[in-house]
């Protein structure tokens, strides 16, 4: 009889890891002793609400299966890793989905407006919502806005926070698909390796990334625009207790300025800002805490996700069928799908802390805007008027 093996997904991704630096012989009989930053407690109870919500809604909107992942953007620690309903599960329950290539939706615009707002475009710059068509190598694209309609002339902030697709895809015309990818590949996607077939289709997810990536991209935001890459490895001693590997505090790198890097959770962390689209009770919100979030929904809603980050944690959830069927199209970002499961992980980590919202930069100054009190960096205040979007 086998004994089951705890978190057997993350198991399989340390020694993974630990193979591809120290070889199989060694990771398999080398008597090796590894600490890793797994909250054993926080595993299992992440893994009683993945699987309880699957049962739960996965009839109703066509999903057999979902993923979370809990990360610490301050240093590259994974608390917990759930990387199916069930491992033991025998429609492909052992693949890990928060390793495995899925379409990002519109989760990946947090890269498109990272490069936007490093590029001279401010939260209140003015984006057109209004039909547009672009010839391409395969005849034109016409994108269109996940509830079918055109908003007009609306600042960035709304744009954003509402995740509509056209303004999106008009800011990536403008900044330019290359610019969007070395963001990207910046701030820690590992799988943008080939640029010439990517289409301004890239700002709403058409590009295959990871769970594990976007987590250090939401990290990197959380992190005042350091990057720090994912690392569960505290530290490895051999069978006579000699220390072979041990992690310290590591820097990271920064790679976004850190007033992008606080402009954009501030919007994301907008409840009224987003309203349109998600109202103001949908399961982005979390009152009393300030909590920045993020959906995505792929083509033909094959996966839906949410990414949400305080500057302590990153938790990354996905819903789906791994054999890339369709979900019910009834499902509603931020309302169904990854959202409730989301939810429900952010609220039981944010029970035993209390509410931290992300330090202001010095480079940054607020000046009421579009009805808002708007944040902007020094020096682009007054790039936009702000009596234009009334």
């Amino acid at each position: 009889l086998q004994t089951p093996i705890h978190a057997p997904h993350f198991i399989m991704y340390v020694k993974d890891l630990l193979v591809k630096t120290y070889g199989l012989p060694m990771v398999e009989k080398g008597g090796l002793i590894v600490k890793t930053s797994l909250d054993l407690k926080l595993q299992d109870e992440l893994q009683k609400i993945v699987s309880d919500e699957v049962v739960k809604e996965g009839s109703t909107f066509n999903f057999g299966n979902a993923a979370a992942l809990v990360t610490d953007p301050t240093n590259g620690d994974i608390l917990a890793m759930i990387g199916s309903k069930n491992y033991n599960d025998q429609n492909s329950g052992n693949v890990n989905l928060t390793t495995s290539l899925r379409q990002p939706g519109s989760s990946v615009k947090v890269v498109t407006y990272s490069t936007a707002l490093s590029n001279g475009f401010t939260a209140a710059t003015i984006l057109d919502d209004s039909p547009v068509t672009y010839p391409n190598p395969w005849g034109s694209y016409s994108p269109v806005n996940y509830d079918g309609r055109f908003h007009g002339k609306i600042p960035l902030r709304i744009a954003f926070a509402n995740s509509f697709n056209i303004p999106a895809v008009k800011t990536l015309n403008q900044i330019g698909i290359p610019s969007m990818i070395e963001m990207g590949r910046r701030m820690g996607i590992t799988t943008w390796n080939d640029p010439k077939n990517y289409g301004l289709s890239i700002t709403l997810g058409a590009a295959e990334t990871k769970m594990v990536d976007m987590a250090t991209v939401y990290g990197t935001v959380a992190n005042q625009g350091k990057r720090i890459d994912l690392n569960p490895v505290l530290k490895i001693t051999d069978y006579k207790n000699n220390i072979i590997q041990e992690k310290n505090n590591p820097n990271g790198e920064q790679v976004l300025d850190s007033a992008v890097a606080y402009i954009i959770s501030n919007i994301l962390a907008d409840n009224r800002a987003r309203a349109i689209e998600f109202g103001l009770n949908s399961e982005l919100n979390i009152p009393n805490h300030t909590v920045s979030v993020k959906t995505g929904t792929s083509d033909n809603k094959r996966d839906n996700w949410t990414f949400g980050f305080t500057p302590s944690f990153v938790v990354s959830v996905w819903v789906g069928n791994n054999n890339n069927q369709p979900m019910n199209q009834s499902l509603a970002s931020g309302i169904t799908g990854a959202a409730p499961i989301w939810n429900k992980i952010t609220k039981l980590i944010l029970a035993k802390n209390k509410n931290k919202r992300m330090e202001v930069p010095s480079d940054v100054i607020a000046k009421p805007c579009n009805g808002y009190i708007e944040y902007f960096i020094k020096g682009t205040e007054n790039l936009t008027s702000c009596s234009a979007y009334l």
